[in-house]
């Protein structure tokens, strides 16, 4: 199966990266049987595979033969389908998780009042900006007292995805604010910025249930995943696995607060706010860190 793309730009580090990447995960998602190679995976994107090389190896950490060893679907799909695993177990089998623990996304959290968010943010003035990141353009928002908001928009998105997020608080004040939240985006998907010592501060506006589930998936390692049922248990409500997966699907802060590694019953890949491909993209991009740190360690 062919997924034409044309890029009018030579792919650099400054470059879109996600374009690429995402049109990568979605080929070998729809065509995992095949084990597409690299030279296939270049011709669809009309590239040359040398520069398929380099560009995936700076966006995942690893080349595209490591990584697909580390992650590749074909595996998933046979654990699955054939042999009846859970997504879960699946993963584990095939090291998904790995031995070498890269450090999780450090950071410090708490939640507005329950006034706040009734009133719809009435008191809240919320700077906004528009980055680039490894999943395409990232929206980063931020109050005084820290971030509060990270979605995703797809290109000449930007317009919908700030009118998304806005709506979670329709009385706040947004203001445009590059410079303010430019120093968000290294700390957020920089590993290298990842320090327990200097936790990265968020702010948590929504009821008091969705704060719960929010601050569970803070709790999930980086490379794990867990079932919206898992979530529901860890905050003492074993039978609101549907409401727990209503909260995360309203997670106001994606990637931080890790709302991709949540999973549906049966283990399966679910609906994504910003789309299942992204979905897949940031769980590929953590465990290419965690192989990665795995063949450090070795």
């Amino acid at each position: 199966m062919t997924i034409p793309l044309r890029l009018d730009q030579e792919i650099t580090p400054e470059g879109n990266d996600y374009a690429l990447i995402s049109h990568v995960i979605e080929r070998i998602s729809l065509d995992y049987r095949s084990q597409p190679t690299l030279e296939e995976l270049a011709a669809d994107l009309q590239i040359a595979p040398a520069q398929l090389q380099r560009t995936f190896s700076r966006w995942a950490g690893l080349s595209p033969k490591a990584f697909l060893q580390a992650v590749t679907l074909d595996h998933a799909r046979r654990l699955i389908g054939e042999e009846r695993l859970p997504l879960l177990e699946a993963s584990h089998e095939l090291g998904l998780s790995g031995p070498g623990r890269l450090h999780d996304l450090f950071v410090t959290h708490e939640a507005m009042s329950p006034g706040d968010f009734k009133s719809g943010g009435a008191q809240l003035q919320i700077q906004y900006g528009f980055h680039p990141s490894p999943f395409g353009t990232a929206l980063v928002m931020a109050t005084e007292r820290g971030l509060c908001g990270v979605g995703f928009a797809d290109p000449d998105g930007e317009d919908a995805a700030l009118d998304d997020m806005a709506r979670r608080w329709p009385a706040a004040r947004l203001v445009h604010d590059h410079a303010a939240t430019a120093g968000y985006v290294a700390r957020i998907f920089a590993p290298e910025n990842w320090r327990a010592d200097q936790p990265l501060r968020i702010v948590l506006i929504g009821t008091d249930f969705q704060v719960r589930v929010w601050q569970a998936l803070l709790q999930i390692p980086l490379g794990q995943a867990q079932s919206y049922a898992d979530v529901a248990r860890s905050i003492g409500q074993p039978k609101a696995a549907r409401a727990v997966g209503a909260a995360i699907g309203r997670n106001p802060i994606s990637f931080v607060v890790p709302c991709h590694r949540a999973l549906g019953k049966s283990g399966a890949l679910t609906g994504y706010h910003w789309g299942l491909t992204r979905k897949r993209a940031m769980l590929g991009w953590e465990t290419g860190r965690v192989a990665a740190a795995s063949q450090q360690a070795c």
